[in-house]
């Protein structure tokens, strides 16, 4: 995976019990993160494989969910996902959490798999394809 694994497992942790404040970022716009969790879990794919000729896909993958209350960015992830066109735009979120006493921020770059709307909110299901401390 192109990315650090113990900087992702710290993230994992510290997601866990302390609940960091998430921001996502879609078209220059920004929009606060309500919740999030990240779980490392299977993929329906037998054996390393090109996903649609557009991204990876391993057996295993980091997969993000975050709910976000802000439904104007509804609008916004349409050109983000694969389905409809054929772009697949990663959407970047920002974070931080504390390492060794130090606040250590964080930018993880994401492929939106599936999205379920609510009244109210709108919940992200995305794959974790990059994740850099800044």
């Amino acid at each position: 995976m192109p990315f650090d694994k113990d900087l992702l497992e710290r993230l994992m942790e510290f997601n866990a019990k302390h609940s960091p404040k998430f921001t996502l970022y879609v078209d220059g716009k920004t929009y606060p993160v309500a919740s999030t969790s990240i779980t490392n879990s299977p993929v329906p794919v037998n054996e390393p494989t090109t996903r649609g000729g557009v991204y990876f896909s391993d057996k295993f993958a980091y997969k993000m969910k975050c709910v976000v209350e802000d439904l104007s960015v509804i609008p916004l992830l349409t050109k983000k996902m694969l389905g409809p066109n054929t772009e697949f735009g990663k959407l970047k979120i920002t974070t931080s959490i504390e390492s060794d006493g130090k606040s250590v921020p964080i930018e993880i770059f994401t492929n939106l798999t599936n999205s379920v709307q609510t009244p109210n909110s709108i919940e992200l299901g995305m794959i974790i394809v990059h994740l850099d401390s800044a």
